[in-house]
């Protein structure tokens, strides 16, 4: 175990982590809503540091990152746990499994370990995704100096619930984020993935302020978050962050507890992201429709078609040094070269 950071010991042996926005109060022998931070004896540790449960070379699309080194490999990496419960998650298996199973899973591999491979596969970028990266945030610090001492960019994938503390600490070392805006009703989230909206809109404001690289996701689930009134609210508030924000509108399929709901019709996804089109923002994808045009990168002045995609593979086209050869509009994003 390693001791954790931004805590403050309480009265009776009890603490308080302020690492996410649950901002836990924890019994002695009790963990945190995570799962994974264990309060012994008055001072809080993690379960986690070092025990990956996946590790994978990935597209950087995958992520999604569509404005962020397109068309290179991202080194993957994650543990069990995480601070939501989401009745609907695509990785419940390993991020509910402290839950679930009462005990922590995962391979001891070091940061400066990670941060090697990932070099010699050739990879661009270090991510920490498949769970909430918030949750291993000890141990992602500590990979990502030693990524940024090789010269690779760091990756959250995230649910965006992490505290202003922790968002000032790891900031110096993120180049990109994507982060999950599942909706923009503070009832969703507190009734399907237990937790608050603020929190998230704070973290995405924070993201933005500091120039961190910014993507944001929506999973569309039929009947729950899929109103015309409520996209539109959310399209405000991305194209108030700024309008090169680049927005993804991913299909539900069953998962987890919502087995039994259907996937997104494909039309509720076209419709999404005509709504964010509409809006004004540059960028809207259509997300796990392979194949469909809402996965290209279209010029935002011309229309031209800059990228084409087909699931993770891309070819670049009218795109010269980041600008778009037709009307010379410049793309937004990061190594678009």
């Amino acid at each position: 175990m390693k001791e954790a950071m931004l805590y403050r010991r309480l009265d009776k042996n009890r603490v308080h982590c302020f690492l996410c926005s649950q901002h836990c109060h924890i019994e002695p022998d009790e963990t945190g809503k995570c799962g994974v931070r264990l309060n012994k004896e008055g001072a809080l540790w993690s379960l986690v540091y070092g025990k990956l449960i996946a590790e994978h070379v990935d597209p950087i699309e995958k992520k999604p990152l569509f404005h962020f080194f397109p068309g290179t490999t991202s080194y993957s990496i994650g543990t069990a746990g995480c601070n939501f419960e989401c009745v609907f998650c695509q990785n419940a298996d390993i991020s509910q499994s402290p839950r679930i199973h009462g005990r922590i899973y995962g391979q001891s591999v070091s940061a400066e370990q990670i941060a090697y491979r990932a070099q010699k596969e050739g990879c661009a970028t270090i991510s920490y995704t498949y769970t909430e990266p918030t949750i291993f945030m000890e141990y992602a610090l500590d990979v990502a100096a030693s990524a940024k001492e090789r010269g690779l960019a760091n990756v959250f994938v995230s649910n965006g619930y992490m505290s202003k503390e922790a968002l000032d600490t790891v900031a110096p070392f993120l180049g990109a984020a994507n982060v999950d805006l599942k909706c923009f009703d503070d009832t969703f989230y507190r009734e399907q993935c237990g937790a608050r909206l603020k929190p998230v809109l704070m973290t995405l404001e924070g993201m933005k302020r500091k120039g961190i690289w910014l993507e944001v996701t929506t999973l569309i689930i039929p009947g729950l978050n899929d109103s015309e009134v409520e996209l539109k609210e959310l399209t405000q508030f991305l194209v108030g962050l700024g309008p090169e924000t680049p927005w993804h509108v991913s299909r539900f399929h069953p998962a987890f507890h919502l087995s039994d709901r259907g996937p997104t019709p494909i039309e509720t996804i076209r419709r999404a992201r005509q709504i964010g089109l509409e809006a004004g923002l540059h960028y809207v994808y259509a997300g796990n429709v392979p194949g469909d045009s809402g996965e290209n990168t279209y010029c935002h002045s011309c229309g031209a078609v800059l990228i084409t995609r087909i699931g993770y593979s891309i070819s670049k086209q009218n795109l010269k040094h980041g600008v778009c050869a037709k009307c010379r509009t410049v793309l937004a994003g990061v190594g678009l070269d």
